[in-house]
Parts: C-alpha cells; structure tokens; sequence
C-alpha cells in the first residue's frame, strides 16, 4: 500500500497542473456554497445598525373654502368722453373765453370769433325774406281770385324758401363764431391763441371728461365667457390706490392679432384725483370654486417641474406614527400679501410646514401636527 501511494504523490508532483485544478476547483464550490448563517445574521445585524432614521417634520391641516378664481388684467386709465372743438367758419380769433385745465359746463363759450360783416349779411337776408313773404301773399290772393296762374304762384313759394333758408344760414354762420362746449368737463388744450386765423373744421379746444374714467383691459378667450356687464371689479394703481368698479362693456368680437377681447372697466373718479393714462392693474372675479389659503415657502417642484406641495399620508402596513409623503400638484387661484389661494387639494389636506426641503415624494416620515 504504501508503495502505491509513493507512486502516486510522485505522479503528481510531477505534473503540477493537477495541483492547480484542484485547488481552483476546491475554491469555486467554497464561493457558490454562500455564507453561513452565521455570516448571514452577522450581515443583517450590520444592515440595520446602518438603517438612516426617518426624517420628523410638521404638518397642519388646511381646509379649502369657496373662493373666486381672480384674474389680473393690465392697462391705462381715459377719459370716458373727449373731443375736439374745431372752426365751423373761417375767421380770425378774436377771443379765448377760457384757460387750459379750467372745468366747464355745457354750452359755455370757449372762444368767439370775428364776426367782420356777419351781422349785416343777416339783415340783408331777413330784409329779402320780407319782401318775398310779400310776394308770396300776393300771389296766394291773385290766385285765389283766379288772376294769376299756378306757376307764378309757385314761382313766390319757391323764392320765399330760398329767403327763409338764406335767413337761417345767416343765423347759423354768425352763431357759429362763438365756439361752446358740447358738455361738461376739462380744457384739456388750446390749439389757438387770439389774432389766429382758422378755416372750416380747423381745431380749437379739446374737451375732456374724467369723471368717470375707463380702462381697457384684454380678456383671453378662456376666461370672457366668465365675465358679465355690471360685474365688480377691483382696480389698484402704483400709488397704491385702489378703487372699486364695474365692468360697462364687453366687446362682442376678438382681435385678430392677439385672439383677446377687449373690455371697459369704469371707475369713479369725483374730484379728477386720478389722472388719465394711468398705469393700473385690474382684478376681475371669475367662478367660485373651493380653495385654500397657504404661504409661498410651503410650495415646491416635483422631478418633472410641476409647482404643488407636499402632504402627508398614512403609510399602510406601517406603524401609525409613520407617515409616508405625497407630491400633489396644484393650481393657483389667486394671490394676495400674506399668503396664495390653491386648488387641488380636495376638501381637507395636511401640509408639510417645517421640513419640506428635507423630503421626498414617497419617502416614510414621523410627521407631528403643529
């Protein structure tokens, strides 16, 4: 026996690889047997020693109540009536009634002009038409007594109204040299000063009411079906002025080049405090609809850039202390100095306040309530 296995430790020192095989093959069936289970409990007991603890934040429940839904609309505050006062004949300035800025009143003169021979061209006129008033009643006597025909008769009537309208024309004309205000309201500008001469429909004064004052705003197509005449609106200028008004028209048809509405908010304006050409920001309500009341800090972007806030939800098969968070994404309402009105949420819904920025959507949490 034993020379045997002389020969048989000689046969394999003489040939090595059989050594190598053998131990290779000794080491790959030590790696696919695994770790014990002694290395097993040892390996958990290390994994969890290792476990990072939950993150603790504080939440507080918010319930939504019924909003409007506002949008902010941008323009400029003008008059709610202005005109041009222009020359209705040609003649020189002879006076200007009035100064840049003053108020007046319907019918008040703003300037005169120079009636040259005006008021001789007038008696001219009512003198003719006195003779032809003559002629034309002794025609209707001849006719009546049957001496004189149907024609020189209409020939009288015809002269007699060429004289009455020659009477009226001269009336208008010299009329027309006093220039008066068609209503109430502001000498915005004098184009004219005294010893200037203008031609017919040359402009004189310009008239201008603020009081009320209107603004144009452009509604999208989105929200004018929401809009309604006499509805309220609230308007606040950059001196931090604000003042109620009301919508007073809505315009029927689109522009083509921005696909917007135009509407005219009127405001009051008593005293002409506010000027026209105004920049001014106007808030209009639009439908009711349930939403609360949270501040800017508790907003925050998921991965895919969606603004929302992050709440809190029981986590099943979890302890009843741990909670899981959950992203939701919202839309805003309205905006206000102390905090922004939100929709979205449902009736009832508790918010991360403190710790929102250390948490993740899906991520286990103790949340305390504030």
């Amino acid at each position: 026996m034993g020379k045997y296995a002389s020969c048989f430790f000689s046969y394999v020192l003489h040939r090595p690889w059989i050594i190598s095989f053998c131990l290779f093959l000794s080491l790959f069936l030590w790696i696919i047997s695994g770790p014990s289970h002694a290395d097993n409990a040892e390996i958990k007991e290390d994994n969890q020693s290792l476990s990072v603890p939950l993150a603790h934040v504080i939440v507080e429940r918010f319930q939504s109540i019924p909003t409007h839904k506002t949008i902010s609309l941008y323009g400029r505050t003008a008059p709610d009536r202005k005109t041009i006062l222009g020359a209705q004949v040609g003649a020189q300035i002879e006076d200007i009634l009035v100064r840049k800025g003053v108020r007046v009143k319907k019918d008040q003169p703003i300037a005169h002009l120079d009636m040259a021979d005006l008021d001789l061209r007038l008696s001219q006129a009512k003198a003719i038409y006195s003779v032809r008033m003559k002629e034309f009643k002794a025609a209707k006597e001849l006719r009546r007594k049957g001496l004189q025909g149907e024609v020189a008769f209409s020939q009288a009537e015809a002269s007699l109204a060429e004289a009455r309208a020659s009477v009226r024309n001269a009336e208008l004309i010299l009329k027309n040299t006093t220039i008066t205000a068609p209503f109430d309201g502001i000498v915005e500008h004098l184009f004219v000063e005294v010893g200037d001469f203008v031609s017919r429909g040359d402009p004189v004064a310009k008239i201008v009411v603020l009081d009320p004052l209107v603004i144009e705003v452009n509604v999208s197509e989105r929200h004018i079906g929401q809009i309604d005449k006499g509805q309220k609106a609230e308007v606040f200028f950059i001196n931090g002025l604000s003042i109620e008004g009301y919508v007073r028209y809505i315009s029927s048809v689109s522009s083509s080049s921005t696909n917007t509405f135009s509407v005219e908010v009127e405001i009051p304006n008593t005293g002409t405090e506010i000027s026209a050409g105004m920049s001014s920001e106007v808030e209009i309500n639009l439908d009711l609809q349930p939403a609360l009341k949270v501040s800017p800090a508790m907003l925050a972007l998921n991965e895919a850039g969606d603004l929302g806030v992050k709440t809190v939800i029981q986590s099943e098969g979890h302890a009843d202390s741990d909670q899981q968070v959950k992203f939701v994404p919202i839309q805003l309402v309205k905006a206000e100095d102390d905090g922004i009105w939100l929709t979205g949420l449902g009736d009832e819904v508790d918010i991360i306040t403190v710790g929102q920025g250390f948490v993740r959507d899906g991520d286990f949490i103790h949340a305390k309530r504030k």
